[in-house]
């Protein structure tokens, strides 16, 4: 039998041992050098096909699988689906645009796989254009309706912060099914709109679609970031029903739910039943315990940590410096910093130095923080500046706090949060016309103060407040009970902290501006709507004011109530007239 006449044999051969070793890039590489040997050429559709399928099947490095490529004369769809794939689910998905322009360049139809592999690609690089265009060709080709597509389009419309057209794409569609369902949930998750994420959970439901992990993760990132703990805790109970606490990214997301609401003591319940933890699960308490104002526990978590030989990522150092700057303790932080650097290898990236920054600012030390944030070794941002600004207002560093606003208005001069905290320093040297300058400055350049509200959770609801809010069916209530919170509050020897009423005017009228801030009128709906002893948990989307903290630890006394308040900062733990922040707030 001549050479030419067994290369067929040889050939098939070969493509059966690839698909013999799908797990093995030892052996792929033996039959690899067996066809060069046997003269197999590289150029034939049928051997190049199999070579970068195996490849791409062992997630081996793409550039392997690109130098093949080259070779193949006429690639088939096959082919060109399994690079654009190998890019999308590589470190660097850049690469499966090009392929498909190339693929487009030598006129090669595209299948029903294409478009989900090269929407993935496009959806981890967020590139909104390229993704949009890509839709376009998929309708032109004919491929919108297709099932797959759809599914594609609806994820990657949710990852590049486009919810809207996920959910405009998932209700044309008329085939929904659990990976749609999925896609659209997860969209509105994780671009922070809990609202919409559960109204789809309950009309999946509602349709008989039965949730997977996967669901269970979005609902319960939505249930933390509004702090429904019972809706939070339904899904617990859903999730020891069906099996699905065995699975390690939902009992994750479990921990970070009771540790977003405040619950420390169920987080910690979830993380010491977990079958397999993981630096996740590790990561995910010690910054839970840090953000409750619990740095002590966090940081004696994370040396155990250590101890059982996990190794700490970045976002773990995140945590332990978090901790470090909520309960004061500077050397430790530092000492921290620089171990991350030296045993560990991590270079700190802005996160870290933001912590940092925040870790100096609430200790009072404020010059040492801006000195800090001038020798940085990365170009500061606007949150490290913000976080430098938050502190001269708590501290009272006006001069500062100025020269760090100019900062400001190069990056983000039209941040509402800066006007205020600036205006907050004037308020209490009582220098009005400033605060009236930086007033009409806001109004001149279209800035709006985002309004502050405060949720609370009661039965199958979350309820919301606003200041002064009158608009709820237990108005009358409500504000007979604030009445009498301010009666015993007063008896307590309370005293409205008015220095930063943003407004020349009289005392008694700012006290009584104080007395309706929407964290004080959910406390007020919660005492006349829940058990005596029962705890009170809020989520506010701005930073507790002075006089409120001061009144919520009285009211804990008065009322001998635990109230746990999430604000935009940190978590605040109000027992018997004290906080766990130990005011570093």
């Amino acid at each position: 039998m001549s050479g030419e006449s067994t290369k067929p044999y040889i050939v098939k051969k070969c493509i059966a041992l690839l698909l013999s070793c799908a797990s093995s890039t030892y052996k792929f590489k033996q039959v690899h050098a067996f066809s060069i040997r046997r003269h197999i050429p590289l150029s034939s559709p049928e051997m190049g096909k199999y070579l970068i399928f195996t490849l791409v099947s062992l997630s081996s490095p793409m550039c392997y699988a690109q130098k093949i490529f080259h070779q193949i004369q006429f690639p088939n769809i096959f082919t060109w689906n399994t690079m654009i794939r190998g890019y999308a689910e590589s470190e660097n998905p850049y690469p499966a645009i090009e392929i498909h322009n190339q693929m487009r360049v030598n006129s090669v139809a595209p299948d029903t796989h294409t478009y989900p592999f090269l929407l993935k690609a496009i959806a981890k690089v967020i590139d909104d254009r390229e993704g949009e265009k890509v839709h376009c060709i998929a309708i032109r080709n004919g491929f919108e309706s297709l099932v797959f597509v759809q599914n594609s389009l609806v994820h990657f419309y949710g990852a590049i912060s486009q919810a809207e057209k996920a959910h405009k794409v998932f209700e044309e569609m008329s085939d929904k099914n659990l990976v749609a369902w999925n896609s659209v949930i997860n969209g509105y998750a994780l671009n922070s709109r809990p609202t919409e994420t559960l109204t789809l959970f309950r009309k999946m439901v509602l349709q008989g679609v039965r949730p997977d992990g996967f669901t269970l993760v979005s609902l319960l990132i939505a249930s933390a970031e509004l702090g429904a703990l019972a809706l939070g805790r339904r899904a617990h109970v859903y999730m020891l029903k069906v099996g699905l606490d065995k699975n390690l990214h939902a009992a994750n997301a479990l921990l970070d739910l009771y540790a977003k609401c405040g619950n420390v003591k169920e987080a910690e319940q979830v993380f010491h039943e977990l079958e397999e933890d993981s630096v996740v699960s590790w990561t995910s308490l010690i910054v839970g315990l840090a953000v409750n104002g619990f740095g002590e526990k966090a940081l004696e978590l994370f040396e155990e940590m250590e101890r059982k030989g996990f190794v700490p990522t970045e976002i773990t150092f995140v945590g332990v410096l978090y901790a470090c700057s909520h309960c004061g303790l500077v050397d430790k932080g530092f000492a921290y910093f620089e171990r991350m650097q030296k045993m560990f290898g991590i270079k700190p990236k802005i996160e870290h130095y933001g912590c940092m920054v925040d870790l100096l600012g609430r200790a009072g030390l404020v010059e040492k923080a801006y000195k800090y944030i001038k020798d940085m070794q990365l170009q500061p941002n606007a949150v490290i500046w913000r976080t430098l600004l938050g502190a001269c207002s708590i501290h009272g560093h006006l001069a500062l706090a100025e020269m760090t606003r100019n900062h400001l208005k190069l990056l983000e001069p039209n941040h509402s949060g800066d006007y205020v905290l600036l205006s907050n320093l004037y308020a209490a040297e009582r220098r009005w016309s400033d605060v009236h300058q930086l007033r009409t400055t806001m109004l001149k350049e279209g800035v709006k103060k985002v309004p502050g509200h405060s949720l609370v959770e009661l039965g199958n609801r979350v309820h919301e407040f606003v200041m002064g809010d009158r608009s709820h069916p237990k108005n009358e209530a409500i504000y007979a009970m604030l009445g009498e919170i301010t009666r015993l509050l007063r008896l307590e020897g309370y005293v409205p902290h008015t220095s930063n009423v943003l407004a020349d005017i009289e005392e008694e009228e700012k006290e009584t501006a104080l007395a309706y801030h929407s964290e004080k009128i959910a406390i007020a709906f919660m005492l006349i709507s829940t058990p005596p002893g029962t705890p009170i948990r809020i989520v506010k989307n701005l930073r507790v004011c002075a006089d409120c903290h001061l009144a919520i630890k009285l009211m804990s006394k008065v009322f001998d109530r635990e109230i746990v308040v999430r604000d935009r900062s940190r978590f605040h733990h109000f027992t018997n007239g004290s906080c766990s922040c130990k005011d570093y707030w």
